[in-house]
């Protein structure tokens, strides 16, 4: 059975900087979201496992960083924190941009996501190193949406 508390933190977001930089390895890059991002952390047996960050931005909401410490991955984590995000976001367009690798796409896929759109060259020109994933070079951001708005009715998030 999974357990895992997931709180937003308001404060303090660079203590967990060593698992942000999981989701995105270029600190300056996090630099740019962090502050005026909505920070959630997955807590395992007082052990911080988990980190996402959202931001507003007109009209949606996008999942700029989801990251789980490695001793975690893929043990279903990842998946209920993103859940809990689509919970708290339920009645908005949700959206994630990520590297073009299919273990990455098709964690998103099955947790709802579609192809929205691409940025060419995304990785190239923003970070100053190249970024593998899976063996993979990374150069364009492939943006995922979720029509998280099945709900009868627009809310405002809860925070």
């Amino acid at each position: 059975y999974l357990r895992m508390d997931i709180i937003r933190l308001s404060c303090d977001k660079k203590e967990y900087l060593s698992l942000l930089l999981l989701g995105d390895e270029q600190e300056s890059m996090i630099d740019r979201y962090l502050d005026r991002g909505e920070m959630y952390v997955g807590i395992h047996d007082n052990t911080a496992i988990c980190v996402c960050v959202v931001t507003t931005e007109t009209g949606f909401f996008e999942i700029k960083n989801l990251a789980v410490d490695p001793r975690f991955q893929r043990k279903g984590y990842g998946r209920m924190m993103l859940e809990e995000i689509k919970r708290i976001y339920s009645g908005h367009k949700l959206l994630v941009g990520t590297g073009e690798t299919p273990s990455t796409l098709q964690f998103y896929n099955k947790c709802g996501f579609v192809y929205s759109h691409r940025i060419t060259d995304f990785f190239t020109i923003n970070y100053n190193h190249i970024i593998i994933e899976d063996d993979i070079i990374l150069k364009d951001m492939i943006y995922l949406k979720s029509d998280n708005t099945a709900t009868n009715h627009v809310t405002t998030p809860k925070r």
